[in-house]
């Protein structure tokens, strides 16, 4: 039995209030042209059921060459090296990156090669007991949120990073929710164990692959058609590697080469609108099944396995029946809720040219103004 595939078409035919949507585009629209721009440029991808009901890009993908710490602003390109933003432009995802990482971790605990509910040193020996690979999911581990990998180049320092921080937690083990990167890298180790997969290598074969989503990958990528992010020099950021583009913009990512569990993916708002009908699908695409739909459940119900759930910070009114989604630090975006068979991908270079909280305000207008079209 075919699950249903992504089509183009209108908002009616999708079941959404046409005025709804178009104010969702608006507003969309409107965020590079703000004083000061919310984002240099944006990808807005909606929609209900198998039909994508809007698609739309403004703004640029790369404008600044770099950044000034005297002037607090970016430095144009020439006018005709400005490169605007497509439907189809490519996004360093940031921290999306865990939802791969999570299903992945899903997936192998279905077929049975890794339970949830085992404790971490089964597989990495130096973790404190008591903590589950279910609480690296969930980020109970209390772990701290991240350790200056990019400090340490050699593999074996970084290791002995985390090892210290696996024996004891600084949140103590078993906390309260506690957000972690190490969490999440800690996990794509134990996948890489348990499979003798490298990570890129198993989200490749396992997700992206079978599912078609064939501009999602690890980098480093050629420049054009992806957004450009940070001009990235201390003291603001936490190395010197100036305007990235391509490149993973997470130092810790990249330190660990660009392969990692927290961050380092890079994908393009169609190909996240397949993993969002996919899991809308209960787990399947097309003839593809890459997910049972009880395994879906577990990733999707409250409290979520990596994916956050019921956040109105930036799911705005589609938060409070069990959406869920994850955002990332360089400005992008997804929630998919069940409850209405509906789905946002909003996708932003709000880090170039240099990183700021640029806030969730926008995200939870566009999920608000999708919850209002269904009605």
């Amino acid at each position: 039995m075919n699950a249903p595939r992504l089509t183009s078409g209108t908002p009616a035919r999708a079941g959404l209030d046409p005025a709804w949507v178009e104010r969702l585009v608006h507003g969309v629209r409107e965020l590079p042209e703000g004083r000061p721009p919310w984002s240099p440029g944006v990808v807005v991808l909606a929609g209900r059921g198998p039909v994508v009901a809007a698609e739309e890009a403004a703004g640029w993908a790369h404008r600044y060459r770099a950044y000034d710490p005297e002037r607090d602003r970016g430095l144009d390109l020439p006018r005709d090296l400005w490169e605007p933003m497509r439907t189809g432009t490519v996004f360093d995802l940031a921290s999306l990156t865990k939802l791969f990482t999570a299903i992945a971790a899903v997936q192998l605990a279905e077929r049975g090669h890794l339970a949830l509910d085992d404790e971490v040193r089964a597989h990495l020996p130096a973790f404190a007991p008591g903590c589950t690979v279910r609480q690296l999911l969930t980020h109970t581990s209390g772990l701290a949120p991240e350790l200056p990998f990019y400090d340490h180049p050699d593999r074996a320092a970084q290791l002995a990073l985390l090892w210290r921080e696996a024996a004891a937690p600084s949140g103590g083990t078993g906390a309260r929710y506690r957000y972690s990167d190490l969490n999440l890298i800690a996990l794509a180790l134990i996948l890489e164990r348990c499979t003798g997969r490298r990570l890129d290598a198993l989200v490749r074969e396992q997700i992206t692959g079978p599912l078609g989503m064939t501009s999602t990958r690890y980098g480093p990528l050629p420049a054009h058609g992806v957004a450009a992010t940070e001009d990235q020099r201390r003291p603001w950021a936490k190395a010197d590697r100036g305007m990235l583009r391509g490149e993973v913009h997470d130092e810790n990512a990249w330190a660990l080469g660009g392969v990692a569990g927290h961050a380092g993916l890079f994908s393009t708002a169609q190909d996240l609108a397949v993993l969002c009908r996919t899991l809308l699908n209960g787990g399947a695409y097309g003839t593809t099944r890459i997910l049972g739909p009880a395994a879906v459940g577990a990733l999707l119900d409250p409290p979520g396995l990596g994916f956050v759930v019921d956040q109105p910070y930036f799911m705005g009114e589609l938060a409070g029946r069990g959406a869920a989604g994850h955002t990332g630090f360089t400005g992008t975006s997804l929630v998919l809720d069940r409850a209405t068979d509906t789905f946002l991908i909003l996708l932003a270079n709000t880090v170039h040219p240099r990183r700021r909280d640029a806030g969730s305000g926008p995200r939870a207008a566009a999920a608000s103004c999708l919850a209002r079209a269904v009605g």
